[in-house]
């Protein structure tokens, strides 16, 4: 007996090879979206830490629209990995194109939706329910962080169509194969953010030094520039834009269907983090920080986890397209064991680097009312660590379920672990026992932890129903 035949199933040579030489790039690629918004928070880290507030707050109607269009978007990834499973991505050009308008149409629609929202939304949150903090008052009003909010709020929303259009290009080309390619676009995208951030944030080559808002601008024109290049490539190098196909019955609906139970999952996952932002501030604003910076580098490592958890995604669901029942359970259990595996070693590093870690984020000396930065941020790594490891668990294992066509499920598991649980948590930590900062990542734990574990179980369970039902 080979020491290979004595593996499990889901641990074949090939298959953690074919896992690994797919979620790497695409890990990379994404992780490329997570560098801008670090790179923004560095730049303001050296130049103005204490308006982070500003860009992190404004996410919450951002993050929520994107995290709508995003989950959307999805069912142009798991359509055309079906299509490619069969031999059939000749005629995927009208998955690409059906998702490409509904980015569009929706972007636009948000778009005009949060513009003029923008300033009654955030003076209700900040000044009209805002609980009393000694804190909070001592370094900015309500009003004005209310204020510079939804400025900032407006300018990044001129770039939600923009984000749109690049995530569907992102989806199509990863779905047939090609992350290398999406990699390298996004990591220029990288490069263009950094040079508007020097220049609009930190004042370089005679540029006005603006502060939050110039982080808001290098986003939403580093976004435009990315989507005339994706657009380019996708119309040359795939076939997009070419004649397909008739579709089959039901398929605009199924994916409708894999991509409104994203969507929701997103909003309750981008929207709950979002609000912990505001219950930040609602502390202080150097609480805000502190756990902003701190959240920043569990994005970070969140954009590994979403590597194996798409490449998990586009397997299952190749696996589906062949109808092979052993596969679609192998793929989904390799890539949890993958992701805690992942877990363990990233958060080794970070309660390994986690003083060199703040001291990148923050200067040595940052100080808000009286609190120093870069000390508060590195104290805090050890619960980081925690938190990455059961978000990454939800990540793959819902992607799993969704590309099996399980969708309502994981989505209220999502609402229910960031709503429910993890929101409330963060109040009562950080208010209530008046914990601040570190409590506010205490109840981000809790709902992470939630979230994991049932997904997982979740994932077993469904591992056990044939391919065939399509549970909603």
């Amino acid at each position: 007996m080979t020491a290979s035949s004595r593996l499990p199933a889901w641990a074949r040579p090939s298959d953690v090879a074919d896992l690994i030489r797919l979620s790497v790039p695409i890990a990379i690629s994404r992780m490329a979206m997570m560098l801008m918004g670090l790179t923004d928070a560095i730049v303001l880290g050296q130049f103005a830490p204490g308006e982070l507030a500003y860009v992190l707050n404004a996410w919450l109607p951002i993050g929520v629209s994107l995290g709508l269009g995003i989950g959307l978007l999805l069912g142009v990834q798991v359509l055309t990995s079906e299509l490619l499973g069969t031999g059939r991505e000749a005629g995927s050009g009208r998955i690409f194109r059906r998702g490409l308008m509904w980015g569009i149409g929706l972007g636009a629609a948000l778009t005009l939706l949060i513009l003029p929202l923008a300033d009654p939304l955030f003076h209700w949150i900040f000044v009209a329910i805002a609980p009393a903090s000694e804190a909070a008052a001592a370094a900015a009003s309500g009003e004005e962080v209310a204020a510079a909010t939804a400025s900032v709020t407006r300018i990044l929303a001129f770039g939600l169509m923009g984000h749109m259009i690049t995530v569907a290009c992102s989806y199509y080309l990863e779905a047939l194969r090609r992350p290398l390619l999406v990699t390298c676009l996004m990591y220029a995208g990288v490069a263009v953010n950094l040079v508007l951030d020097l220049a609009l944030v930190a004042g370089f080559w005679g540029f006005p030094q603006m502060g939050a808002e110039g982080v808001a601008w290098a986003t939403t024109g580093t976004r435009w520039f990315l989507v005339i290049v994706f657009l380019i490539l996708v119309a040359v190098l795939t076939p997009a834009f070419r004649r397909s196909p008739p579709a089959e019955k039901g398929e605009a609906a199924h994916q409708v269907k894999v991509g409104i139970g994203t969507a929701i999952s997103n909003v309750a996952e981008w929207g709950g983090f979002n609000i912990t932002y505001v219950i930040a501030t609602w502390v202080s604003i150097a609480a805000n920080a502190v756990y902003g910076y701190t959240v920043q580098i569990i994005g970070l490592c969140f954009m590994f986890y979403l590597g194996i958890a798409t490449a998990t995604s586009v397997r299952v669901a190749e696996a589906v397209g062949r109808r092979n029942q052993e596969e679609v359970r192998n793929a989904g259990r390799l890539g949890v064991v993958a992701t805690i595996v992942l877990g363990v070693v990233l958060g080794v590093l970070l309660v390994l680097f986690g003083t060199p870690l703040s001291g990148l984020l923050v200067r040595p000396d940052a100080e808000i009312a009286g609190i120093m930065l870069a000390p508060a941020i590195a104290a805090l790594m050890w619960m980081a660590a925690l938190i990455t490891v059961f978000d990454g668990l939800q990540a793959t294992a819902s992607f799993a379920l969704r590309a099996q066509g399980m969708v309502w499920l994981p989505s209220g598991i999502h609402l229910g672990s960031f709503f429910i649980v993890m929101i409330p948590a963060c109040y009562w930590l950080a208010i209530t026992l008046g914990r601040g900062a570190a409590g506010v990542l205490e109840g981000a734990f809790i709902g992470c932890l939630v979230a994991g574990a049932l997904q997982v179980a979740v994932l077993e369970w469904k591992a056990a129903r044939p391919v065939s039902e399509r549970a909603a």
